[in-house]
Parts: structure tokens; C-alpha cells; sequence
């Protein structure tokens, strides 16, 4: 267990120069984007603002000093929690953002699930019987699901589950029903992916010399899926899952916004179309915090499912 303790530390170490990298260059671009911070803070509160006003506001937002000590300043601030305010709003960054993380989170929650579900069996019964009927119907879901862009999707469930049949809400988040049909929407969407790659994982480890063994000495068929083959078969989807449940946390901006869904993504795309950049320079740290996070999480659960890597 030690060994594992000190792969999963010398991770988390390494961690801290990749976030500090992504804080400068996120901090540069939002310098480098066209507008004047102060200018679009008096804006939005209705202020047409004079010469005197915007830069009496610049120095009170410390942006009339040099740009490495603003980056300084502002990185004291986020060791703190503090991600600034908002120009649109005047809200902190950091309370918005945590308000609607659990949307974010219960949508992501939801959306995987449906992957799962759709994907897991579909997949193994594909392995199991390629080129039958169940194989086929998994190649036809494979390419519905890649082929169906999100946005269709969305609108397409909205006029079936909620206009015609009137089962689900529109939009916004009322309940659980409302979860059902953003979630499919996304959970749909990866589910094709999924499909193909355990179907072609799954077939590569039943051939493989330890599963004949395990035939050879009389174990049942279903023993040897679900432990032996299935095991080592999920860990490449496991690495995409790492990767898709990082976006989802991150927010999918279509899907909220045509769901009016009220998580990050719908947040960041209210704060781009505002060009509220400290909005926008929180989220995209957010983001590489939540990344680097559940890339470390399936580190850790590969070392756990591969004995191979411990040996390593």
C-alpha cells in the first residue's frame, strides 16, 4: 500500500506547477482579450463612463499597476478562495460557482449513469455474440449516438417528452423529472463510444492465454466475464470516462442552455456572451482543478483494478 501512497503523493505534487502554468497563461489571455474591465463594470451598471470615472474604477480595481504585480495579487487571492468578483453581477466568482455546482454535479451524475446503463450491456452482448443480432443492434446504437448532434437531440426529446406527452418539464431544474431528458441527451451521446470500445476491449481479453486456462479448468462462463475479462476490459473506458465526467463537471454548454439548466456551463456561456472575463478566468481554473482531479481519481483506480502497474 506504501508504494501506491507514494505514486498517488508524487501525482498530487506534481499537480501544483500545472495549475500554477494554467493560472499565468489563463491570467495573460484575459489581458490580451479587447475591452477594458473597468469600462464594461460601469456599463453594466448603466453607467455611461466618463474618462475620470473609468479610471478612478481601474485603480480601484488595482489595474492601474504593473501586469505581474496584478497576477500576484490576484494569485494571493485565489489561494484564498477569492476569484474576484463578477463585472455583471458584482457576485464572487467562487460563491457562483459553488451555488451551482450541484446542478452541475447531479447532471453529470445522471448523464454517466445513462451511459452506463445503455452502454455496459449492449457492449458485453456484443463481445459475446458478434456478428448476431444483438452485435448488430449495438453497431446501429454505436452510430446513432455518434451521428446525432446534442443540440438535435436536446430538441427532439423537448417536443417528444415534454410538448407531446407532456411527461417532463421544458426547462429549468424542478424536481427530479427535470433531470431525465438533459441527461439522456448527454448519456446518449457518449453511450456510442463506449459501446464500440468495450465491445472491441472485451474481445481482445477473451482471447488472451489466462482466459483458456480459466476455461480449461471448469470455471463458468459468467465467472470468467465478470471477473476475470471484464475487469481488465473497462480499463480504456474507464480513461475516456475520466476524461468525459471532467467535461461534464466543467459544464456542458449546449445542453444547459437549450435545458436552461442551471450549472457552470450555462454560467460560463452567460459570462462570454457579458465578456464578464473574471468570469471566465475563474471558470477555466475551476476547470483545470476538476481535470487534474479525476485524472488523478482514475490513476488511482487503475492501480487498483491492474495489478500490473503495482509491480511496476
Amino acid at each position: 500500500m506504501r508504494p501506491i501512497l507514494r505514486y498517488l503523493l508524487q501525482r498530487l505534487l506534481q499537480l501544483f506547477p500545472v495549475l500554477l502554468g494554467i493560472s499565468g497563461i489563463t491570467f495573460a489571455l484575459m489581458r490580451l482579450t479587447p475591452g477594458d474591465p473597468a469600462e464594461i463594470m460601469l456599463r453594466a451598471d448603466g453607467i455611461k463612463p466618463t474618462y475620470e470615472a473609468i479610471e478612478a474604477t481601474r485603480h480601484a480595481m488595482g489595474l492601474d499597476g504593473p501586469v505581474h504585480m496584478q497576477y500576484f495579487h490576484w494569485l494571493y487571492r485565489v489561494l484564498h478562495l477569492d476569484l474576484g468578483h463578477s463585472y455583471s453581477s458584482s457576485r464572487p466568482v467562487f460563491t457562483e460557482l459553488m451555488n451551482r455546482s450541484p446542478a452541475t454535479v447531479l447532471l453529470t451524475g445522471c448523464s454517466v449513469l445513462a451511459a452506463v446503463l445503455i452502454a455496459l450491456p449492449m457492449g458485453i452482448g456484443s463481445a459475446l455474440y458478434p456478428g448476431r443480432l444483438l452485435d448488430r443492434m449495438g453497431r446501429v446504437c454505436a452510430l446513432l449516438s455518434v451521428s446525432m448532434p446534442s443540440y438535435w437531440l436536446s430538441l427532439l426529446l423537448i417536443y417528444y417528452g415534454a410538448v407531446k406527452l407532456r411527461v417532463f418539464p421544458v426547462m429549468g431544474m424542478d424536481g427530479v423529472s427535470s433531470v431525465i431528458l438533459p441527461a439522456l441527451t448527454l448519456g446518449f451521446g457518449m453511450a456510442g463510444v463506449y459501446i464500440r470500445l468495450i465491445r472491441s476491449s472485451l474481445l481482445d481479453v477473451l482471447r488472451m492465454p489466462y482466459i483458456k486456462a480459466a476455461r480449461a479448468k471448469g470455471l463458468q462462463e459468467w465467472i470468467i466475464i465478470t471477473i476475470h475479462a471484464l475487469r481488465n476490459a473497462l480499463l480504456p473506458s474507464l480513461t475516456l470516462l475520466g476524461v468525459n465526467i471532467a467535461g461534464l463537471l466543467g459544464g456542458s454548454v449546449i445542453v444547459e442552455t437549450i435545458f436552461s439548466w442551471p450549472g457552470i456551463g450555462k454560467y460560463a456561456i452567460e459570462a462570454i456572451f457579458a465578456k464578464d472575463y473574471i468570469v471566465i478566468q475563474g471558470y477555466v481554473l475551476w476547470m483545470a482543478v476538476v481535470v487534474v482531479l479525476i485524472n488523478l481519481t482514475v490513476d488511482w483506480l487503475h492501480l487498483l483494478l491492474d495489478p500490473r502497474i503495482r509491480l511496476r
